[in-house]
């Protein structure tokens, strides 16, 4: 990730990340109130640009070697951009779930990046079964694509709960003369491959909402 970070950056982005990883390197941990790499991570966006400061921040928090205390009180501190960061980082910092609680205050949320962030290969690791199906159920709610629940495909296959409660959504969204979204269908066939949903009023959406203007095409909420 670092070199493909590095290349992409400018001079002067390419020198300041790695002053920034050399110093959480060689100053890993907390340093007073905020560590010296916290700040680094607050001032990624302005010095690598918006399209490489989440890998930048994931290459501080590594080079750092932040443990669950250290992520979680960047989490709880930092932006949504930082928080999704954090949320990245976890299956390389953090083998057991100690870090779960971020992962729910996530999944909580109605960003989308930080939902997408969430689904990742931490939460397919360490969310019990119960807790990973609402995750997917969230994923279809908010119209965040189901290719970024890490583990899909292995989780879902022959969950027999999980086929029940995607039944049940698409039922009532049918019943409600509703839009199912139409990620809906894929995850139902991994759970029971002869598993079919409920005919739409109107044609499916490929994107997990109606086309409109909202998931339920009324107000953009859930009933």
């Amino acid at each position: 990730m670092r070199g493909q970070v590095t290349d992409h950056l400018d001079a002067t982005g390419r020198g300041w990340l790695h002053r920034a990883l050399d110093e959480a390197a060689a100053h890993p941990g907390t340093h007073g109130p905020i560590s010296a790499w916290e700040l680094r991570i607050a001032k990624a966006g302005r010095r690598c640009g918006s399209e490489y400061a989440d890998a930048a921040r994931v290459l501080i928090l590594h080079a750092a070697g932040a443990d669950a205390d250290a992520l979680t009180r960047v989490y709880f501190q930092g932006t949504a951009a930082e928080r999704r960061a954090v949320l990245h980082a976890l299956p390389h910092l953090v083998p057991g779930p100690e870090a779960l609680p971020l992962v729910e205050d996530a999944l909580r949320t109605n960003d989308t990046s930080l939902l997408a962030a969430a689904v990742g290969p931490y939460a397919a690791r360490h969310l019990d079964a119960h807790q990973w199906r609402h995750a997917v159920l969230k994923c279809l709610f908010t119209g965040v694509p189901v290719d970024t629940v890490a583990e899909l495909d292995r989780r879902a296959r022959d969950d027999a709960e999980l086929a029940r409660m995607l039944g049940d959504y698409a039922a009532e969204r049918t019943a409600a003369g509703r839009q199912v979204p139409g990620d809906l269908d894929r995850v139902l066939t991994l759970t029971d491959p002869t598993a079919t949903t409920p005919a739409p009023h109107g044609p499916r959406g490929t994107d997990g909402t109606d086309g409109t203007d909202g998931t339920d095409g009324t107000d953009g909420k859930e009933s």
